[in-house]
């Protein structure tokens, strides 16, 4: 792998000789030529000048740039540029360490690795990597890449340090017309719904980071090549991307619907569903039962009461009824003696 540029990391009064190579490969991605429909011949771009209208070797095409107040183009050359006061065009000087959640993502552009372009520069750039790693902080810098000064950010990555090139603050467009034109209210139901969704994703998988988009078009072109049908691997059925209706009843469906994907065993929660009105049936029979048996012992204990206070109240009024015969008959055997003496008396 050869280096696309080489420069200098400056860290304070410490330099480190470093050389850039490309981190990602945008050759393996997907894509298409441009072809003639009639013959399937290439149509290619050709470069034309505009004044003569004839095509252009690449030896005779230069630069040139245009001011935004004038419809003008000035012709720049290597040697221009190069004498340009551009203290970023050779080195890459570290601005601030920051936190790398505070870099917006939407300012993250190509990646490459830095390596040591010099044994002296391998102490250096040890230490500079284990104190960003160690801080937990980033370098924020910039350097002159291509013929264009950029923003970059220094990060440590496993034993390695890795320049990202980052768009300027002005480079990142406003939201206007972005959010939507009336205020939603979200419940708080809804949101600890959507939780429960996010969790039921799991962990991604390496199936997840497959390109089966690039796999279905390599089926095709080798189908249409041996004049046969293609075979498509189309796995599992995707939702449709209908309007939502009830968002509640579509989070709980999406949950339903990862479980199933990851091939949990939806027999458990069915099952423990099940257990739950069972063991409020029991609840319920053993707190009916509970009362019938306090009425039946509560009636017979009523019983019991009612006839020991009838029979007291009996007992009591029979005493009563006894006590005033005796007093009744006392009255009129004394009435009969004082009857019996005024009688003897007269005579």
């Amino acid at each position: 792998m050869r280096p696309t540029a080489k420069f200098s990391i400056s860290f304070g009064l410490v330099t480190i000789p470093v050389a850039a190579y490309n981190a990602t490969d945008t050759s393996a991605s997907v894509s298409f030529v441009r072809i003639h429909t009639a013959d399937g011949g290439r149509v290619r771009n050709q470069p034309v000048c505009s004044l003569e209208g004839v095509e252009v070797s690449p030896d005779e095409i230069g630069r040139g740039y245009r001011p935004h107040d004038a419809d003008v183009v000035v012709p720049l050359s290597d040697e221009d540029l190069d004498a340009l006061p551009l203290p970023t065009a050779k080195t890459l000087t570290i601005l601030a360490f920051v936190a790398g959640g505070d870099i917006d993502p939407l300012q993250m552009g190509k990646g490459y690795y830095l390596a040591t372009d010099s044994p002296a520069a391998a102490k250096p750039y040890v230490l500079l990597r284990e104190a960003m790693e160690r801080h937990e902080r980033v370098g924020l810098g910039k350097i002159a890449l291509h013929g264009r000064e950029t923003l970059a950010m220094i990060r440590p990555m496993g034993d390695a340090l890795v320049m990202q090139v980052l768009l300027w603050p002005h480079q990142i467009r406003p939201m206007d017309g972005v959010l939507p034109e009336r205020e939603v209210e979200v419940h708080p139901n809804e949101v600890a719904a959507a939780e429960t969704l996010m969790d039921s994703f799991g962990e991604l998988s390496e199936e997840d980071l497959h390109d089966h988009y690039r796999e279905a078009l390599d089926e095709l072109v080798s189908a249409k090549l041996a004049h046969r049908e293609p075979e498509f691997d189309t796995g599992e059925e995707q939702p449709s991307g209908g309007q939502v209706m009830d968002l509640m009843a579509a989070l709980q469906d999406s949950v339903r619907a990862a479980k199933r994907s990851r091939g949990e065993d939806e027999g458990d929660e069915g099952r423990a569903a099940a257990k739950r009105p069972a063991k409020k049936a029991a609840a319920k029979t053993s707190t009916g039962s509970g009362t019938k048996t306090a009425t039946k012992s509560g009636t017979k204990s009523g019983a019991k009461t009612a006839s020991g206070a009838a029979t007291k109240s009996a007992a009591k009024k029979s005493t009563a009824a006894q006590s005033a015969t005796k007093k009744t008959a006392a009255k009129t055997t004394a009435k009969k003696k004082t009857a019996g003496r005024g009688s003897r008396r007269a005579g």
